[in-house]
């Protein structure tokens, strides 16, 4: 790497810091003969007595004149400032895509997620497994984007506000539990705190993608908090997941999905109901939404440093030891 290259990546956070460079040597000039005249006026005899009762050999005038700063101080003021100055080499520029684009994910906790009617790697599994998986492999393709998640049961809960760390997402939906909001189903409340915290952040035209095996049976109408997320311009994608009739026999169940209010969420906010019967469809459905989602990203850049001060830092630490040995030794000589 040549000169100029290995400059254009090295770089002060605080060069401004280099103007106490010659602090030490205007103190010298401005405090020493202050300090001289003091003694003098306040105690003219004790001076002259402790230098009288001094052998000869333990006197050292000073080799130089009062403008002047020792060597040794002087390098070690330098280091320090270039320390404290905090000096960075800049990495290669990482490029990374941003969209833009908000999407908030609502998932039903309520305990009908515990119906393991779902498979996944030829074993059979409850619904909010399959969802998760489902779900996990949606976020990684999303890279760029901010996403939130929402659970809910018989209340909602946000448990990631919009965030580009979508590794943070993932492990929180992994953790969530059925049950652990309740074993109702509140789609209304969902779609309600997901406003309430657009609102709070100042986000317009986001996505939600909703997913429940049931009907609201608890809190508040969820075509009212549709017409909500209309106005401010939340589109809403709903899906509907697990059979309806395994085995070919219909499953008798107080929370049957209510498909037209699903239905009817989506149309309002110009968003879609899908019906997921399993895991393979479940997946089409991601990927289908991810599809019509997909925007072009702009690609950004962005370098990392790596800090530098510890070298100066521990020059300057090494070399104090360093003064003070010969500053000891000279006076045990």
């Amino acid at each position: 790497m040549s000169l100029s290259a290995y400059l254009a990546n090295f770089e002060f956070i605080w060069p401004w810091l280099f103007a106490f460079l010659p602090l030490p040597w205007l103190l010298r000039i401005l405090l020493r003969p202050a300090a001289q005249n003091q003694s003098t006026l306040f105690a003219p005899n004790i001076v002259a007595r402790v230098r009288h009762s001094l052998p000869s050999e333990h006197l050292v005038e000073p080799q130089y004149p009062r403008y002047r700063v020792p060597f040794g101080f002087a390098v070690l003021w330098l280091l320090l400032i270039i320390a404290a100055a905090r000096p960075v080499w800049f990495l290669e520029s990482t490029p990374f895509q941003q969209s833009g684009k908000e999407m908030m994910l609502a998932v039903d906790l309520s305990g009908s997620m515990r119906r393991a009617d779902m498979y996944l790697g030829g074993e059979n599994v409850d619904r909010l497994e399959a969802v998760k998986t489902v779900v996990a492999q949606f976020i990684e393709q999303r890279q760029g984007d901010r996403m939130g998640l929402v659970v809910f049961g018989s209340q909602a809960f946000l448990l990631s506000p919009l965030t580009y760390d979508l590794q943070t997402v993932k492990t929180l939906l992994n953790e969530s539990q059925i049950g652990m909001a309740g074993r109702n189903t509140a789609i209304g409340d969902a779609i309600g705190l997901t406003l309430k915290h657009l609102r709070k952040t100042g986000q317009q035209h986001a996505v939600l993608i909703l997913l429940t095996d049931g009907s609201n049976t608890s809190g508040i109408d969820p075509l009212e908090a549709a017409k909500q997320a209309q106005k401010m311009h939340l589109k809403i994608y709903t899906i509907g997941v697990g059979q309806s009739r395994p085995n070919g026999a219909i499953m008798p169940s107080r929370t049957d999905m209510d498909e037209p209010t699903l239905s009817k969420i989506g149309e309002m906010t110009g968003g879609q109901f899908f019906r997921a019967n399993d895991t393979a469809e479940l997946q089409q459905i991601y990927q289908y939404i991810n599809q019509l989602e997909a925007v072009q990203h702009d690609v950004f850049s962005y370098r990392l440093r790596s800090e530098l001060f510890f070298w100066p830092l521990g020059a300057a630490l090494l070399l104090s030891l360093l003064l003070a040995w010969l500053q000891l030794r000279k006076l045990g000589g």
